[in-house]
């Protein structure tokens, strides 16, 4: 007989025996109203808001500022009532108030008041079972709170992102045809949405497990030092003025296609994304060479792109600190500050590197002298291409810019006539609508 069957089943127990520990599975343990996703119809969106107990008051609120998605993504996330406060919380966990109230600090939650009643039966389950790891030193409070702050700022970028791709009113949208679909048909997908996203979070996060175990265990055995690294920042040349001059949903083209590049080319050559920072991406791999090859593929991917401007990249390697999947010490320092010094579609590398490479005939060196590099002094750069690669004059590469500006301005030309197109076609649906009336 499950808890549910006995009488009292639903109220807290701080006596009950925990569930054995297990490996979850999320296509098993998805709650909310799956089941009928397949009979769902595109006109159902009422009746699925309605089932979660919303008044039809509120969907006419949501309807009328296009928010039906939204709302129906409220409640589907959340479907179990918000009933315990942190008193409950901690009388059926054997967590104190002050390690519920810390942990939900971390994952990125607005610290709960005693009162407040925010957290539902699934919350209780998830910190019984932090409690029992904590219980059996599994864990200790430092651990639980570093790993609940990676956890919380990593799922917040992934909510974010599914929340903009669901809003009718993103800028990201409207080049899809969201802004004039009426909501409605969301309704046939949402109850089969978030199961399919957590499955996919479940097995990315399973391969990237794996993925790291096996990078350490290959550095080991290599004899390397694990906490050597190559750091590169890429930086996208005229970011500032280019947002200045394109609307929101253009300017969110322009960012997505420099992450899209940026991702593909660094993955590809076997380095990682430490993070996007703006304009900027900030990439890691163990090997110099590997640096290298990186930064000078970034630097041919953006001057080939018609949609992009150059990029200037700047490269260092040394120990770093490790921590929570971003870098940080002197290596990271120097490389952000190198960056800065480097001219648009060129990469400029620490003395560290070009003593690494000075015999791989892959690559040629040209001295830049010892620069001044702000809070780090004076040091010895190296500007690097490859062998087979013609210097370009600077009269080539303003004809480069030249035919990458008309190829913008054809694109801004173009987007431009399918916004006048849109408009006509907009007010022509208008007029006739008005005629029939």
């Amino acid at each position: 007989m499950s808890a549910d069957d006995e009488p009292g089943g639903d109220e807290l127990d701080p006596a009950r025996s925990p569930a054995p520990l297990r490996w979850p599975d999320p296509t098993q343990e998805v709650a909310g109203p799956v089941s009928d996703a397949a009979v769902l119809d595109a006109d159902a969106m009422s009746t699925l808001l309605t089932s979660f107990g919303v008044s039809a008051g509120e969907i006419s609120n949501a309807r009328a500022h296009r928010h039906l998605e939204l709302l129906a993504i409220e409640h589907l996330v959340l479907p179990e009532a918000v009933e315990h406060d942190l008193t409950d919380i901690a009388e059926a966990t054997g967590l104190s108030s002050a390690q519920i109230a810390q942990l939900w600090r971390s994952l990125g939650f607005v610290e709960p008041r005693p009162d407040d009643r925010i957290f539902t039966g699934l919350d209780v389950d998830m910190l019984r079972t932090i409690g029992q790891l904590l219980d059996m030193g599994m864990i200790d409070d430092d651990l639980m709170v570093q790993m609940a702050r990676v956890i919380g700022s990593s799922l917040a970028r992934v909510a974010s992102v599914l929340i903009d791709s669901v809003d009718p009113v993103e800028p990201t949208n409207r080049r899809a045809g969201a802004a004039e679909r009426d909501g409605q048909e969301f309704a046939a997908v949402a109850p089969m949405l978030l199961p399919t996203l957590l499955q996919v979070m479940d097995f990315v996060w399973r391969r990237h497990v794996q993925a790291e175990a096996r990078a350490r265990m290959a550095r080991d055995h290599a004899g390397a030092d694990p906490d050597h690294r190559a750091v590169g920042f890429a930086d996208l040349v005229g970011f500032t003025a280019l947002s200045q001059q394109v609307s929101a949903h253009e300017l969110a083209a322009v960012v997505d296609r420099f992450e899209s590049i940026a991702y593909d080319t660094v993955s590809r050559l076997g380095g990682r994304v430490v993070k996007m920072i703006g304009d900027e991406v900030m990439f890691s791999v163990p090997g110099e060479r590997a640096a290298v090859e990186i930064a000078l593929s970034l630097s041919e991917d953006y001057r080939n792109d018609d949609e992009l401007s150059d990029v200037r990249v700047g490269l260092a390697a040394g120990p770093v600190l490790q921590r929570e999947a971003d870098l940080y010490g002197p290596v990271v320092n120097r490389a952000s500050r190198i960056v800065n010094i480097a001219f648009p579609g060129t990469v400029v590398c620490g003395d560290e590197i070009h003593r690494a490479l000075a015999d791989d005939a892959t690559f040629g060196w040209k001295p830049i002298g010892s620069r001044n590099l702000k809070d780090i002094g004076k040091v010895p750069l190296y500007a690097v291409r490859r062998v087979d690669e013609p210097v370009r004059k600077k009269t080539s590469r303003e004809e480069a810019e030249r035919r990458r500006a008309e190829r913008r301005e054809a694109r801004v030309a173009e987007i431009a006539t399918r916004r006048q197109e849109r408009d006509r076609r907009r007010n022509g649906d208008e007029d006739i609508g008005a005629s029939t009336k």
